[in-house]
């Protein structure tokens, strides 16, 4: 693919799940206007809408399973590793703000539950190290921090990544008691 060709193509995608979020029901002449180009430019890539939204899903899923590659490899210490994906979880959520837990598409479903068990045998091992308390109901860790991060991600854009993302691993591993 050329390299204005690629850039389109980012652009329509970013901009599909801005306009997408802020409207469920916009049109494909919607997102070629924010992407700044014509819509029969979105129309040589995507056959429909719905083709449009699936690529976006997958745009997001994808920076996520980076996300999680990045922030959860090697050996890095538990709580460092929590505050790399927050922050980059903040990012995500706001850069691609569309939301994949309603999606009824099988292969969309797949894939974020893949990545789902990825950050879930992440959080055990925060569990194993004592950071994140034991014996709690399977899967409240990862829909705790999943919520936080999305909540101070869209209802909460005035604090920046970095701090957003100490605050939610604070709240996330001590919560709001004083």
């Amino acid at each position: 693919m050329r390299a204005d060709a690629t850039r389109n193509a980012e652009a329509v995608l970013r901009a599909a799940a801005r306009v997408f979020s802020a409207d469920p029901l916009a049109r494909i002449s919607d997102v070629a206007a924010a992407a700044g180009v014509d819509k029969r430019t979105v129309y040589r890539r995507f056959d429909s809408r719905e083709e449009l939204l699936l690529a976006v899903y997958r745009a997001r899923l994808d920076r996520l399973e980076a996300l999680i590659d990045e922030s959860f490899s090697g050996e890095r210490p538990v709580r460092d590793a929590l505050l790399a994906f927050a922050e980059g979880g903040i990012r995500l959520s706001r850069d691609w703000p569309v939301d994949i837990r309603a999606v009824t598409d099988p292969a969309i479903q797949r894939r974020r539950e893949e990545l789902d068990e990825r950050m879930d045998g992440f959080l055990r091992r925060a569990e194993e190290a004592g950071v994140i308390a034991s014996g709690l109901p399977a899967g409240w860790t990862l829909r705790m921090l999943q919520t936080q991060l999305h909540t101070v991600a869209q209802e909460m854009p005035a604090l920046q990544p970095g701090p957003a993302a100490a605050l939610v691993i604070e709240t996330f591993l001590h919560g709001v008691g004083a």
